[in-house]
């Protein structure tokens, strides 16, 4: 820590300050905060009564579509001959796949009802453009159950073997899909609808494109071009190309039922939707769209945010950072905690070398080489992109990022400043909690006493539910 920043943090009168508790994986954080600092929380959504029942209710009440049952039976042949895929989201996304309160069994148990043999029955991880699970997070994810009994592959986008070419969509795309998932005789996607910083929403068509593509065929779903229209954003779906395109690729490719769901700030399920692909992701996304919107009437001069759950990394981190972007004003400053359990705890490779382009360039000149005529289409260029979104806001050193489980010499490719950049070299933490806890609270006392605010006691927010939540302007 630099003696201008030590002095700063060190001469704060903090006396007056109230304490708020920050989310860190399944950990709270007390933090320090001025007593005007808001709490932007989410309204307060009902956890399902019984979880269990209400997934029976959805599979046999579907929205828009026959049932299973009924699906199996119209496919021409025997259900014992019948081959079927399910798509599950990994690690990156809470989906309440395990249990007898999960949806898996459930709908496992109901397909084999039917008469479908299960070795017959294929589950796809739907990794899109991330790596392969491990063991563990299968059986967190599934369940000991499912990985024991039932066949699990994960999804390889850059595996040409593994894909075929089915269709192409109006814009000339074409789509090359996962081979187990296309063939199979009956296709079920599953997955959470959350509101999504690109497509508007999750769920739905996203269990196929970007979940089951390879990175030729979502070149244009990543796009400059597409990332940079003011309508791919959080909640719009009417105009947005990215979920325009996404769905289009699923109507194309075909899709016999959905199950989607949704969850509260604590991850508790608070709806099933299962049913026809439009019809019943639409019911969801409006479900969710009423508990995430936060009003807010005038930007603040910080936000203090986190990374929560879907923050495993510093690639998936940046959802927080985007969907803080209307709390903040133009110059402000973003605080975030960020707990990147991950193994790759800042991302894949091929993220780390555009993480450490963008942060030379920066986010104008980024673009500029994306842009380029010989510039070829490249896996994980497109979150570096979305990082430019809140740094053109706030400037690149308007955003100050605290993660522990990062080590300090590999924040030399990440931009911004760091949690590290306000803590003592010299001091050794016992946990990542004790660690995140002096990194939060001395950003939270260097941003409130900030320069660039000139002395003036600054507004600031703390956004509760960080990238669950959509703040939005009053109107």
């Amino acid at each position: 820590m630099n003696k201008e920043i030590a002095d700063i943090i060190n001469g704060a009168d903090t006396r007056d300050w109230k304490t708020i508790q920050v989310d860190f994986g399944d950990e709270l954080l007390d933090i320090d905060v001025p007593e005007n600092c808001e709490i932007l929380a989410m309204p307060s959504m009902p956890c399902l009564v019984d979880s269990g029942e209400a997934i029976a209710q959805a599979l046999n009440q579907p929205i828009g579509s026959p049932t299973i049952s009924d699906i199996i039976q119209s496919k021409g042949k025997p259900a014992d001959e019948l081959t079927v895929c399910i798509t599950v989201s990994d690690i990156t996304r809470p989906a309440p796949y395990k249990g007898e309160n999960g949806l898996l069994l459930p709908l496992l148990g109901l397909i084999e009802k039917t008469g479908v043999k299960r070795e017959k029955i294929v589950i796809v991880i739907g990794n899109g453009m991330h790596r392969h699970s491990t063991l563990k997070e299968r059986i967190y994810m599934y369940g000991q159950e499912v990985v024991d009994n039932y066949r699990i592959v994960d999804h390889d986008c850059e595996d040409d073997d593994s894909m075929v070419l089915a269709a192409q969509t109006k814009r000339g795309t074409q789509v090359h899909l996962n081979k187990i998932f296309y063939e199979s005789d009956v296709k079920i996607i599953t997955g959470l609808v959350e509101s999504h910083f690109m497509a508007g929403a999750s769920g739905g068509r996203k269990a196929v494109c970007p979940a089951l593509v390879n990175t030729k065929t979502i070149q244009f779903f990543h796009s400059v071009q597409v990332l940079e229209d003011p309508k791919a954003t959080n909640l719009i779906l009417a105009g947005n190309p990215c979920h325009e395109e996404a769905l289009e690729v699923a109507q194309t490719v075909g899709i016999d039922f959905l199950v989607n769901v949704t969850l509260d700030k604590r991850l508790c399920m608070t709806g099933v939707f299962a049913g026809a692909l439009e019809e019943a992701h639409l019911a969801a996304y409006e479900a969710m769209k009423r508990s995430v919107m936060i009003p807010v009437a005038q930007p603040f001069d910080i936000v203090l945010t986190h990374a929560g759950y879907v923050g495993r990394n510093h690639y998936q981190a940046v959802k927080a950072a985007v969907n803080a972007m209307p709390a903040v004003r133009d110059n402000g400053l973003i605080v975030m905690l960020a707990n990147n359990v991950d193994v790759e705890p800042i991302g894949s490779q091929e993220y780390k070398t555009f993480l450490h382009l963008f942060k030379i360039l920066g986010p104008d000149g980024y673009n500029n080489v994306l842009e380029h005529p010989d510039w070829i289409f490249t896996k994980d260029q497109w979150e570096p992109e979305m990082w430019g979104k809140p740094f053109r806001k706030v400037g690149m050193d308007g955003l100050i990022y605290c993660s522990p489980q990062i080590p300090k010499e590999h924040y030399d490719i990440i931009p911004g400043p760091s949690g590290y950049d306000v803590i003592e070299d010299d001091v050794n933490f016992e946990s990542h909690k004790e660690k995140a806890t002096a990194m939060l609270q001395n950003s939270v006392t260097f941003a409130v006493h900030h320069p660039r605010f000139e002395g003036q006691l600054p507004t600031i927010a703390y956004i509760e539910e960080g990238p669950y939540a959509v703040p939005m302007a009053r109107e």
